[in-house]
């Protein structure tokens, strides 16, 4: 069973910065990705970003490129998202992920809350 735990969400005005952690545990993860998903108000939960387990490679969704970070600490099992020039349209519940062996993202934190006042 994997356990992912979400913080670091809170409220800041726009243009702030903020960074999540997702700590995971219950099992290695090699050979899984990592990802970030949103849900604001009203609308569908949507991707964010992601990284693999045992690879640099990075995914994110275009309206937040150049502006969050997506990065992973192996040895703390954690996954992190810097998020910087944050905009009031960022406003969701975070949630972070987990795909293990391209099985499709089974496994979710339970959400933390960002908002971004104008």
């Amino acid at each position: 069973q994997v356990q992912l735990l979400e913080s670091g969400g809170g409220l800041v005005e726009a243009g702030g910065s903020l960074r999540l952690s997702c700590a995971a545990s219950g099992r290695t993860f090699s050979r899984s990705r990592l990802g970030w998903f949103r849900q604001a108000p009203g609308k569908e939960r949507e991707f964010v970003a992601a990284i693999w387990w045992t690879q640099a490679f990075t995914t994110y969704k275009d309206s937040v490129k150049g502006r969050f970070t997506v990065s992973r600490d192996n040895a703390k099992n954690t996954l992190y998202l810097q998020m910087d020039g944050l905009k009031p349209e960022d406003t969701a519940v975070y949630y972070c992920a987990v795909d293990i062996n391209s099985e499709g993202w089974r496994y979710w934190g339970q959400g933390t809350q960002v908002t971004v006042s104008s």
